[in-house]
């Protein structure tokens, strides 16, 4: 963290979190896909439950993210004792939240359904998906958990097996469970069928993790003593995690918010929000590899500012925008010239023309927005290494809520859908004002004075 290279220790940090948050999206992607061809309801069933499977991967991986700033910090200064404390309080405060998720599995997803304006069809179908998803879980934390835990110690090979072997079995599973098999003895169980065939993949995924960090990872202590909370091990954990995971719940009220909007338009309310759902998992191909990138510098950052290294702070921050805004620009082209072939792949069971013509008038107008969310969520990592977390929250309120809702509420009001979608450009103009704003202040007041 303090000696290699900042190209190399970025591209070997990143590349496994950013492989993972792709994992963790392709789970609701590739049950879209496949429900695509049950109906199109189904496929806008799954785009309504998007929004909880998005803040179960942003709880898991903000406890995660702020674990491991905290156990890097820890190693950087030389403290094992606090390394193994973080873990511990890390595992402590992930079962907090499966509880939570548990509970609104039990008795909160027929609520969140029955606030939608949708059919009946789709409303069975998305409260019998997200209910499974949400009461199983404990295996996405888990795999999350015991991932970032591989990848803290340098055994990063071994998430690639978890990640992978869970993402195969849920592709293989999906078919079977969905639409049956008599060969096998498995009766169809439709929507329901692919959110079991997503928590098996994850528990097994799970359990790899918990095998791999108790045989391989001989550098954190699981005793159950640093089990026990400590509240100066959970303070500066939530400092740093609170706001990854602020940004991914604020971007699934962002998306409930949206679908109102979408729902609001009549005959096509429905179609309009099935899009909608599906460019936001097409997105995620691009700005999960971003939050993976992010999440890797949030440790090398903290790690060097304990150590005083200004230089390898900027390196980092410099390496980051410049990665971000390849992987954003490539989004941009893919958006621009295939938007037709993207849409293609979830209207297999013959939806509306509007569904596909939506879809690609969508796609090409919100991906001019992805270079300017590049910039932002890049420098958004110091403010959060540099316990301004709060910077990074305030940025995601302006994106995705201050900015966006109004202006898509506005917009909608043409009465024309596709207006609708400018919003997201003219939100991501405000926030990337902000973001530079608040990285000269951070740059000036902690970065600067460093090695002096």
């Amino acid at each position: 963290m303090g000696v290699m290279p900042v190209g190399k220790l970025l591209f070997t940090m990143a590349l496994p979190l950013a492989i993972s948050m792709l994992v963790q999206a392709l789970y609701n992607v590739v049950d879209s896909v496949y429900v695509a061809g049950y109906s199109e309801s189904a496929v806008t069933a799954l785009s309504l439950a998007f929004p909880i499977q998005n803040l179960q991967i942003g709880c898991a991986t903000g406890i995660a993210v702020g674990m491991n700033s905290l156990l890097s910090k820890s190693l950087g200064e030389g403290n094992r004792k606090r390394a193994n404390q973080a873990a511990g309080n890390g595992i402590f405060l992930m079962l907090i939240l499966v509880a939570m998720f548990m509970l609104f599995g039990f008795f909160g997803v027929g609520s969140y359904y029955s606030a939608q304006a949708i059919s009946t069809q789709t409303a069975q179908g998305g409260t019998a998906y997200t209910s499974i998803c949400c009461i199983f879980t404990l295996g996405i934390f888990v795999e999350i958990l015991g991932e970032r835990l591989l990848q803290a110690s340098g055994r990063t090979v071994y998430t690639l097996f978890t990640q992978g072997i869970g993402a195969v079995l849920n592709i293989i599973l999906d078919p079977l469970f969905i639409y049956g098999s008599e060969r096998l003895g498995i009766a169809s169980m439709g929507v329901a069928g692919a959110a079991v065939a997503t928590v098996i993949g994850q528990w097994v995924a799970a359990i790899l993790a918990i095998i791999f960090n108790l045989t391989k990872n001989e550098d954190v202590s699981f005793a159950l003593k640093y089990l026990l909370p400590r509240w100066e091990v959970i303070k500066p954990t939530l400092t740093v995690g609170v706001p990854s995971m602020i940004m991914m719940a604020i971007g699934s009220v962002m998306n409930f918010g949206m679908n109102q909007i979408f729902l609001g338009f009549p005959n096509i309310g429905e179609t309009a929000s099935g899009v909608f759902g599906v460019y936001f998992k097409l997105q995620s191909f691009f700005l999960m590899p971003l939050f993976g990138l992010n999440n890797a510098t949030i440790s090398i950052i903290a790690y060097n500012y304990g150590a005083r290294q200004r230089k390898r702070i900027t390196g980092t921050l410099k390496l980051a925008v410049g990665t971000a805004m390849a992987i954003m620009v490539l989004g941009v082209l893919v958006f621009q010239f295939f938007p037709d072939v993207l849409m293609g792949i979830f209207s297999k069971s013959g939806q509306s023309g509007e569904f596909v013509s939506i879809g690609v008038s969508a796609l090409r107008i919100v991906s001019w927005h992805f270079p300017m969310a590049a910039i932002g969520i890049a420098l958004s990592s110091s403010f959060q290494a540099l316990g301004n977390g709060i910077y990074s929250t305030v940025i995601s309120l302006c994106r995705q809520l201050v900015a966006l809702l109004p202006a898509a509420y506005l917009l909608s009001l043409s009465g024309d859908v596709h207006l609708v979608w400018w919003s997201f450009p003219i939100a991501e103009v405000v926030s990337m004002i902000v973001s530079l704003l608040f990285f000269a202040r951070i740059y000036r007041r902690k970065i600067k004075p460093l090695e002096k």
